[in-house]
């Protein structure tokens, strides 16, 4: 595709000598951050003209908190956002444990902010540095040899542009174009049953400073405080909202969705001058919130990758596959068995959910594992 716009007009402005990120989510906004704070200027742009309103993501964990340090958004974070100090778990919202993650890290506890609002501090923090994302313009293909990669992009006007970057990082989502122009299988298994998502008024039935998971007949109920009065609620059961704590007084539904959990790697993270991260690169269930957090994790390493990639040592691009590929391949196994034990399905294995958390909360090794996934605490961040 790219051969037969060749002749058409170019608007390169000296694009040639900055990294392409497709993707203004968190993870290439965080990319781009941490790349401007090695003095690597890159160029970001995404498909859509607004970011998203509506927030998927919610909870920004203490291993993002301390990689985000050096760029000055962690003060605004906290001061956006409420802490999370413990994870409470109950049977027909009969309390039966609770997860103490307040001892975890010794500055920060998972804290609430909407996605949306990340995005917002991400982006106004990288204006700093004269970087904005492009948005409207569309990425449509690739092509790539020793030299760069060349990109084709559409912009809102329908103007087709060929762009040429030393590299480039796709982060554009769970149907990424990047990944399939590179032809880089996304393998993996998926849930069957859909799973509605609410945000809600209520009347503030449990403690804002929890994440709340209830066991019901065939699934499970989970209730996150977003802010006085306005709870996220999702579930793997049709009627959620008739399975709420008792004495819960509903009000207004701000927004509703519904999603279908898959646990999907990217077959490589790599090839040639390219990368993968976040959902480009892979996807799970949200049970321990750790889409997003992972994707931040993934925009810091390739950041240190890139800025030695640029100054000549090309290899490093390869060290980010070698460096993530683990990491994404034991975060998504140990989420998956925490949502096939939690979901409550089949009916055998939602009978055993009680006696294993039991088992868990009581086993010292097991807790910590516990917590250490619940916090992104759960290995080294290595950046060689």
């Amino acid at each position: 595709m790219l051969q037969s716009v060749e002749s058409e007009k170019r608007k390169d402005s000296g694009a040639g000598r900055r990294p392409l990120i497709v993707g203004a989510g968190p993870t290439g906004l965080s990319a781009a951050l941490f790349l401007a704070l090695q003095g690597v200027h890159s160029r970001i742009i995404d498909r859509a003209a607004q970011p998203e309103k509506e927030s998927r993501a919610q909870v920004v964990n203490p291993r993002t908190l301390e990689l985000l340090e050096p760029t000055g958004v962690v003060d605004d974070l906290l001061a956006a956002g409420h802490p999370i100090h413990r994870a409470r778990f109950y049977v027909g919202w009969k309390p039966i444990a609770q997860v103490e993650l307040s001892g975890a890290h010794p500055r920060y506890r998972p804290t609430v902010i909407p996605q949306s609002r990340t995005e917002e501090l991400l982006t106004h923090a990288l204006s700093h540095y004269g970087v904005r994302p492009e948005r409207g313009v569309r990425f449509v293909a690739l092509r790539q040899d020793a030299d760069g990669v060349s990109a084709l992009l559409v912009h809102p006007g329908g103007e087709r542009e060929i762009t040429h970057a030393p590299l480039l990082l796709g982060v554009d989502g769970a149907r990424s174009h990047v990944r399939t122009a590179l032809g880089v299988g996304f393998e993996g298994s998926a849930f069957p049953e859909p799973w509605p998502l609410f945000d809600v008024h209520l009347n503030d039935p449990l403690d804002l400073e929890s994440a709340h998971v209830s066991f019901v007949p065939g699934g499970l109920v989970f209730l996150l405080g977003l802010k006085p009065g306005l709870w996220r609620v999702f579930a793997d059961v049709p009627d959620a909202l008739e399975r709420l704590p008792p004495g819960s007084a509903r009000g207004v539904i701000e927004w509703r969705s519904s999603f279908h959990i898959s646990h999907r790697l990217a077959q490589r993270e790599a090839l040639g001058r390219v990368a993968l991260a976040g959902d480009a690169a892979h996807i799970h269930s949200p049970v321990a919130a750790r889409g997003m957090n992972l994707g931040i994790e993934d925009a810091y390493v390739f950041a240190a990758c890139a800025a030695d990639a640029l100054n000549g040592q090309w290899q490093r691009l390869q060290d980010f596959q070698r460096l993530r590929r683990p990491v994404h391949h034991a975060v998504i196994r140990r989420i998956r068995l925490l949502t096939e034990l939690a979901r409550g399905r089949p009916r055998m294995l939602g009978a055993m959910r009680r006696p294993l958390l039991l088992g868990v909360t009581h086993f010292p090794p097991a807790l910590h594992a516990m917590v250490a996934l619940l916090t992104g605490l759960d290995h080294e961040v290595c950046l060689h």
